[in-house]
């Protein structure tokens, strides 16, 4: 099979919210009238960002949502993406999974794939997603105020845990493992909060490495520090719940890890004024989720962990890097 025969068969589709798509040189966007355009990149590459035997559906999910991810964080709606992907060989299995995966969540978005590009390499896939956002109503990081509430979407630290086991530094029981991982390889993208939180949040930003590493832009954005809660973020591990065996009870240490620098995650962590909060009730009930307040924002520049108690915790946790 050549490259224009893959193209066709694997990720041609008929489009309604571009003027063109695959096929030609460009594709050509058709943004509501009046709307910004919200554009972001990603890139997946094969043994840093996922195991060489992940399912391909699995892997198509998450290379777009990790990309609707960084949509939902700018409060913008999804409206089209392009797809850069590198392959060692055609492997006609392994890319009917993946784009059944990618076309799937792309499907249950409304959101197009317009054009890319494909070659032969080292698996690696790259992404670029367009939105829109009326111009004003973006959330940005550099808006979070002194005394600010600080939130985080869903659970923190499963996708970490899973990783661990599947490392072999830790052991889990199967169920634990398997709900772990799904976390991990099947991230959900928190569109609908991001939007709700339009003229709510005074900042936001997807945790993609981890949130004390993701937190601390905003922070450094917005000019501001941060106490953060760490006896209700242990709390917001999930998969314990999963798994019938005493072994669910993890070390302190190891929960701390997963669920303050654990990464992978793709919640949303986000800022509001106090007198927001029932604002932000409302936009976690009409979204479908939940939503735990787990800070402060402070004036004094810095970040700040504190036990049930107020007392210091101490700041010890890194969060993924790159190039560390």
């Amino acid at each position: 099979m050549g490259e224009f025969d893959l193209i066709a068969r694997y990720f041609t589709r008929p489009i309604h919210k571009a003027a063109l798509g695959v096929g030609d040189d460009c594709a050509l966007l058709r943004p509501t009238p009046g709307m910004q355009l919200a554009v972001s990149s990603d890139m997946l590459v094969e043994g840093r960002h996922f195991f060489a035997d992940v399912d391909p559906e699995a892997l198509g999910h998450k290379a777009l949502a990790v990309n609707l991810s960084d949509l939902a964080a700018c409060g913008a709606r999804p409206l089209a993406f392009t797809l850069a992907l590198s392959l060692p060989r055609v492997d006609e299995a392994w890319l009917a999974g993946f784009s059944r995966g990618l076309l799937a969540l792309a499907d249950a978005h409304g959101c197009e794939l317009v054009g890319g590009d494909t070659t032969q390499g080292p698996l690696n896939i790259c992404i670029t997603v367009f939105g829109e956002v009326p111009p004003g109503q973006a959330l940005l990081r550099s808006g979070a105020r002194p005394g600010d509430d600080i939130y985080v979407s869903g659970t923190l630290g499963d996708a970490r845990l899973a990783l661990e086991a599947l490392l072999g530094h830790i052991a889990l029981p199967a169920d634990m493992l398997a709900h772990a991982r799904q976390r991990l390889e099947r991230p959900t993208p928190r569109v609908a909060l991001g939007l709700a939180l339009r003229g709510v949040a005074s900042s936001a930003m997807d945790v993609s490495d981890g949130l004390l590493g993701d937190l601390s832009h905003i922070l450094k954005a917005s000019g501001v520090g941060a106490s953060i809660n760490t006896h209700i973020t242990s709390k917001m591990i999930a998969t314990s719940a999963y798994s019938s065996s005493a072994s669910s009870q993890f070390d302190a240490e190891l929960v701390h890890q997963c669920t303050l620098a654990g990464g992978d995650d793709y919640e949303l962590a986000f800022t509001a004024p106090p007198a927001r909060r029932d604002a932000v009730a409302a936009a976690s009930q009409a979204s479908g989720t939940p939503v735990t307040r787990i800070g402060t924002v402070l004036a004094e520049p810095g970040l700040q962990l504190v036990g049930a108690q107020g007392q210091p915790v101490e700041h010890r946790y890194a969060s993924f890097d790159h190039f560390r």
